[in-house]
């Protein structure tokens, strides 16, 4: 062979090397389904970490939702190394009662939480708030849970003075924004408004009703942090214990008219940001709030950038200092699921990519549990719904796919 063909060979060698070296370093993601879709709903996933290094998933399953006495909150495990999700496992049921809304929370000291609602009328506002804790969770099956407990939620004299100072200000803004609503809206808005003054002074109604969807978060090494929302009063209000469950106390309620399922993160000054579904009239967008005080108290609601079309989101903060939001980028429908990248804390989101991307009608897509592993990777499980049958879907990436172009 003459040089100058060896020399073209070789060249063509190291030229498809390269290629593969770029392909083999592309960051791509993973989407996979925790089990086949079935005709039962499956609904409201959470994910974490356990210290082992196994991904824990729960959500809740059954004929319907809070109108269906059969649903339980059930889960699966992926060990470590794994690529095979484990079998289903119970991990609450309340027999002939509804048990929805679970989310999980792995704490500094290893243990497992779980924080769920049972419904004992049929109706969102007559929830029971529950959690358990579990150090024996790492076997197969289920965990073995060393406390279950109701958690009481007693909203004091701050929710009163939150309420007076919020309702005058959202009548206003109603007023305002009347000639861009529909006659229905205006008297969706109005109920609603009629319905928070009356239901405000009924006791029994405002200590039920509370319920998790997001993550909580620990703010420090003891402070953990439940948010919670309420389908009566549509608004925020968060569940405090400095010592691990002994003891609770609430904080001020999050009040913009139609804020609900909070899902919070801290910054580096220690002040922390909520983000939450947009219940109320259009636009639809994520709503926001801040905290200077670890919880106590929030800011005025208002609007981010991010849209929302009345569906659950999550945001959180990654070990490179960026935060990472996903959900529904639409104002209306759920077949579209995305992710945002901030890198100044919530104040602007610079990048966007698809998890998820179909013809409205065609698929749904929704309420999404996002954590970032030990190894850097990101982890998300949402709903999956299409033609009747649901699922739990499972997708992972790392960070650098969410800053890539999208194709």
């Amino acid at each position: 062979m003459s040089c100058r063909r060896a020399g073209l060979c070789i060249a063509w060698i190291l030229g498809l090397f390269a290629v593969a070296l770029t392909r083999a370093e592309t960051p791509t993601l993973v989407r996979e389904d925790i089990f086949p879709p079935e005709p039962w709903h499956n609904h409201a996933s959470c994910v974490v970490e356990s210290p082992r290094g196994d991904l824990i998933v729960c959500w809740f399953h059954g004929t319907g939702e809070r109108k269906a006495d059969d649903v339980r909150v059930e889960g699966a495990r992926l060990r470590r190394g794994s690529r095979q999700w484990s079998e289903r496992f119970v991990f609450a049921d309340t027999p002939e009662f509804p048990d929805c809304n679970p989310c999980l929370l792995v704490d500094p000291r290893g243990q497992l939480w779980l924080f769920h609602i049972t419904i004992t009328a049929n109706l969102w506002e007559s929830a029971v708030l529950k959690y358990r804790v579990s150090s024996d969770y790492h076997r197969a099956g289920a965990p073995k849970w060393h406390a279950s407990e109701v958690l009481h939620v007693k909203p004091g004299p701050e929710f009163d003075a939150a309420v007076g100072r919020a309702l005058p200000g959202l009548a206003t803004e109603v007023a305002a924004r009347t000639p861009e609503l529909s006659v229905r809206e205006r008297r969706e808005v109005q109920d609603y408004l009629d319905a928070f003054r009356e239901h405000t002074t009924n006791t029994f109604y405002r200590r039920i009703g509370w319920m998790p969807r997001a993550h909580p978060v620990m703010i420090d090494s003891h402070r953990l942090v439940l948010p919670l929302y309420h389908d009566g009063f549509s608004c925020g209000l968060f569940a405090i214990t400095d010592d691990w469950g002994s003891n609770w106390h609430v904080s001020a309620p999050v009040i913009g008219g139609g804020n609900v399922q909070p899902s919070v993160v801290a910054r580096r000054d220690g002040s922390l940001y909520t983000l939450m579904r947009d219940n109320g009239p259009p636009p639809k967008r994520a709503m926001q709030a801040e905290s200077k005080d670890r919880g106590e108290t929030w800011s005025p609601v208002t609007d981010s950038i991010l849209p929302n079309p009345g569906s659950g989101l999550e945001v959180i903060a990654l070990r490179s200092g960026k935060w990472l939001a996903v959900g529904n980028d639409t104002e209306d429908g759920r077949h579209s699921l995305a992710v945002w990248l901030s890198a100044d804390e919530g104040r602007t989101w610079s990048w966007k990519r698809h998890v998820e991307l179909v013809a409205p009608g065609t698929a749904g897509f929704g309420y999404p549990s996002v954590m970032q592993a030990k190894n850097g990777e990101i982890h998300l499980t949402y709903s999956f719904s299409r033609e009747g049958r649901s699922t739990i879907r499972h997708a992972h990436f790392p960070e650098a796919w969410a800053l890539s172009p999208e194709p």
